[in-house]
């Protein structure tokens, strides 16, 4: 092993995680080409197996794998749970990893050698796959596909496979137009922008620290994925889905507020920031006015369909006019 390169910290933080799932996680990293890394598995309060697996691995490789659990084997959800993994990490990269998902196995060789070469860059990622071949139901076997950023970024006449000054991820991360998993952060970000907040449980807890990271950081966009992405029905944002009333009138507002706190803070105040944040609040501080909207807008446009199909009909009827 090559104690000259720069030690990775590897988070997978876990509740309930089954054992096929969350083994295959925690190979992806043992299969890594890149070998100096930490492994930190941070128990959220399991009550199933999982914490024996966990332990199992602490104990086969106490070298490398790292048991971590809150006081009391509580239950504190996904942001604090990822803050205690960083809190003991002694890596100068920190990559997070969750534990339903799988990493390529050149992962963390790749995205090192961008820090190597791009010194400026404090985060780096790349697309995401959707896995739902993971099944080997041959019906499945077509669903996998990418989910990448090029195209919005295209559209701004930014290429990928660079750095992005920010904060033009942060808008696109706002406005739902590109997310971001998988990523490898220097150790350096979290003492800039801090970690993880401790309120988000569970949905956007994600998106709060890589808000942070693109408001204010330059970030590497790659062409290249990594990333696997588990689609099955137990995952948090599946069952999310399945409660359009939660994840969007409930843990939205939660997201946008906090947001809105934040940039005032922070001193983005009426930048092209806070203007768009203040766009997506007002549908939800103005539920009446929004619906009267939304509906004004449905009835424009099935008028203008109108519109265009009566416009092709004269247009029909002259021509064949013009032919008699």
């Amino acid at each position: 092993m090559n104690n000259s390169k720069p030690l990775v910290s590897c988070i997978i933080i876990f509740f309930n995680a089954g054992e096929k799932f969350f083994v295959e996680a925690i190979e992806s990293v043992f299969a890594q080409t890149y070998e100096r890394w930490e492994l930190l598995l941070v128990d959220d309060g399991s009550t199933d197996g999982s914490t024996e697996i966990a332990l199992h691995y602490t104990q086969k490789y106490p070298e490398k794998v790292y048991y971590l659990e809150h006081e009391g084997h509580q239950n504190r959800g996904m942001s604090a749970t990822r803050n205690l993994g960083i809190r003991n990490t002694k890596g100068e990269y920190i990559a997070f990893l969750d534990a339903d998902d799988i990493w390529l196995p050149n992962t963390l060789e790749e995205q090192t050698a961008i820090f190597d070469s791009h010194p400026d860059a404090t985060m780096v990622f790349g697309p995401i796959q959707w896995w739902y071949s993971w099944t080997g139901n041959p019906e499945d076997q077509q669903r996998d596909y990418l989910e990448q950023p090029y195209e919005e970024l295209k559209k701004l006449g930014i290429e990928t496979d660079t750095v992005i000054q920010p904060p033009t991820l942060f808008l696109l991360l706002l406005q739902g137009k590109i997310s971001i998993s998988g990523m490898l952060v220097r150790w350096q970000v979290i003492e800039q922008v801090g970690s993880f907040e401790d309120t988000f449980r569970g949905l956007y807890e994600d998106q709060v620290f890589c808000a942070k990271v693109c408001l204010q950081l330059p970030v590497f966009v790659a062409n290249k994925w990594w990333y696997k992405y588990r689609q099955h029905p137990n995952s948090c944002c599946a069952i999310a889905e399945k409660s359009k009333k939660e994840y969007w009138h409930l843990q939205r507002p939660v997201f946008l507020n906090w947001l809105e706190q934040y940039l005032s803070k922070q001193g983005y105040k009426y930048t092209e920031a806070w203007e768009v944040v203040q766009k997506q609040l007002w549908s939800y501080r103005n539920p009446v006015l929004n619906s009267l909207l939304n509906h004004t807008h449905h009835i424009m446009s099935r008028i203008k369909q109108k519109l265009k199909r009566i416009a092709s009909q004269i247009l029909l009827i002259k021509a064949e006019k013009f032919r008699i």
